[in-house]
């Protein structure tokens, strides 16, 4: 499996799709008023670098870099497609967006997640990633999962 990570545009159909699934998720599993995931034209702001993974030329995984300031990113939209999960896709997004950040500078990432249980494979990705428990940022409050990471 050869995973290839590059910046796309996400209304690319394929990549629309799963994009598509990965909001599908968020609105069957978290309270209305807490889905913050991004929709297409979120993904498009310039603030956002939208990452896609392709295993064979195929979108199996997504994933954004927004910069909150010049400092401070925060990780959006991460989605692995179902059938791709348990081969390292989320974890190889995550250290490439990482990756991003530190060469342009910033020195913290955060990120927000849901608190419900169908998160919990997410909670303990970012913690083995480095991924500490940080209060509520932005438009999030104490209902989601704030976890924050210094960039060395």
């Amino acid at each position: 499996m050869a995973l290839v990570i590059a910046v796309e545009d996400p209304r690319q159909p394929d990549v629309r799709a799963v994009v598509d699934r990965h909001l599908a998720f968020a609105r069957a599993v978290t309270p209305p008023e807490l889905v913050f995931a991004f929709d297409l034209e979120s993904l498009r702001a310039p603030s956002i670098t939208f990452c896609v993974g392709r295993v064979d030329g195929e979108a199996v995984a997504i994933g954004a870099l927004h910069e909150l300031d010049p400092t401070h990113g925060e990780l959006k939209s991460m989605h692995v497609v179902a059938e791709r999960r348990g081969e390292g896709l989320a974890q190889a997004m995550v250290e490439h967006l990482l990756g991003l950040a530190r060469a342009r500078g910033m020195t913290r990432v955060s990120l927000e997640t849901g608190a419900e249980p169908e998160f919990a494979p997410a909670h303990r990705l970012y913690a083995r990633l480095g991924f500490a428990p940080c209060p509520p940022f932005g438009p999030y409050d104490e209902r989601s999962v704030c976890m924050t990471r210094a960039l060395g």
